[in-house]
C-alpha cells in the first residue's frame, strides 16, 4: 500500500518540476528577446564610434560632394519602393483580423493581423518618423561640412535642432526591417516559416540601409538603431498581444 501510493507523489513532482522548468525557460527567453537587440544597439553603436564607421562608411559613396551611387540601380528602386511593402503587410493583417472578427472564422488571425497593424504604426511611424526623426535633429551625411554640406557631424547619441535634421533614425530602413514582424507570429507554430520571414525582412533591410547611406541621406548607426526601434516594438507587443500564448490561453481570465 505505501509502494502504491507513493506514484502519485513523485508523478506530481515530476509535472511540478516540469512546469517550473518550462516557466523558467520561458522567463529566460522573454529576457533574451529584450535584452539581445538592446546589447546589439549599445555595442554597435560604440563600435561604430569607436572606429569612425559612420564617416568611413558614408565616405565611400561620396564624390566630390555628390552620391552618384545613391542614384543607380538596384538603390534608385528600393528608395522609390519606400513603404509600400510594409503598408502592403500591414494591410494584408488588418484585413485578416477584420476577416475573422466579423465572419467568425475562428482562423486565430485577430491578433496577429492587430500586431502587423499596430506595429507599422508604432515602430515606422510613430517612434522612428514621427518622435525621433523629426525632433532628434541629426543631419543627414550630405548636410555635414564633410561631405561639402554646412552642418557639424553628430553622432547619434547627439541631440541636435529638432526639424533641422533628419538622419537619425532611417525611415525607410524602419520599414523595410518591419518585414521580419511575422516572425513573431510564426515562431511557435511554424519555426521554419518563422526564419525565413525574419531572414528576408533582414536582408531587405540591410539592402535598404545601404541603399539610404548611398545616397547620402543616413549613417550607418541611423540604419542600425532603424532596426533596433522596429524590434523592440516588435517584443513588446508580442508579449502585450499575447502571441506567446495560444488562442485559449490568452482568452482565459
Amino acid at each position: 500500500m505505501n509502494f502504491n501510493s507513493e506514484k502519485p507523489d513523485r508523478c506530481s513532482s515530476e509535472i511540478i518540476s516540469c512546469k517550473k522548468k518550462k516557466g523558467n525557460n520561458i522567463k529566460i527567453t522573454n529576457v533574451l528577446d529584450f535584452a539581445i537587440p538592446v546589447i546589439i544597439l549599445v555595442v554597435g553603436t560604440i563600435l561604430i564610434a569607436a572606429t569612425g564607421a559612420d564617416l568611413k562608411m558614408s565616405g565611400l559613396f561620396c564624390i566630390d560632394g555628390t552620391w552618384p551611387v545613391g542614384n543607380q540601380q538596384p538603390w534608385h528602386l528600393l528608395y522609390l519602393l519606400d513603404r509600400w511593402p510594409a503598408v502592403i503587410l500591414a494591410v494584408c493583417g488588418l484585413i485578416a483580423a477584420l476577416a475573422d472578427s466579423f465572419y467568425k472564422l475562428r482562423r486565430g488571425w485577430i491578433r496577429p493581423g492587430l500586431f502587423l497593424v499596430i506595429l507599422l504604426a508604432l515602430g515606422p511611424g510613430l517612434l522612428v518618423n514621427s518622435v525621433f526623426k523629426e525632433y532628434w535633429g541629426r543631419p543627414r551625411p550630405r548636410e555635414i561640412v564633410q561631405f561639402g554640406g554646412t552642418k557639424e557631424f553628430l553622432q547619434p547619441w547627439q541631440k541636435g535642432i529638432a526639424h533641422k535634421g533628419r538622419s537619425f533614425p532611417s525611415g525607410h530602413s524602419s520599414a523595410a526591417f518591419y518585414l521580419s514582424a511575422p516572425f513573431f507570429i510564426f515562431r511557435r507554430r511554424k519555426p521554419r516559416t518563422a526564419a525565413l520571414w525574419m531572414t528576408g525582412g533582414l536582408i531587405f533591410g540591410i539592402l535598404m540601409s545601404i541603399a539610404r547611406i548611398a545616397q547620402g541621406g543616413h549613417f550607418l548607426s541611423d540604419t542600425l538603431w532603424a532596426w533596433g526601434m522596429v524590434q523592440l516594438t516588435a517584443v513588446a507587443l508580442y508579449y502585450l498581444l499575447h502571441l506567446d500564448r495560444d488562442e485559449a490561453q490568452s482568452a482565459a481570465p
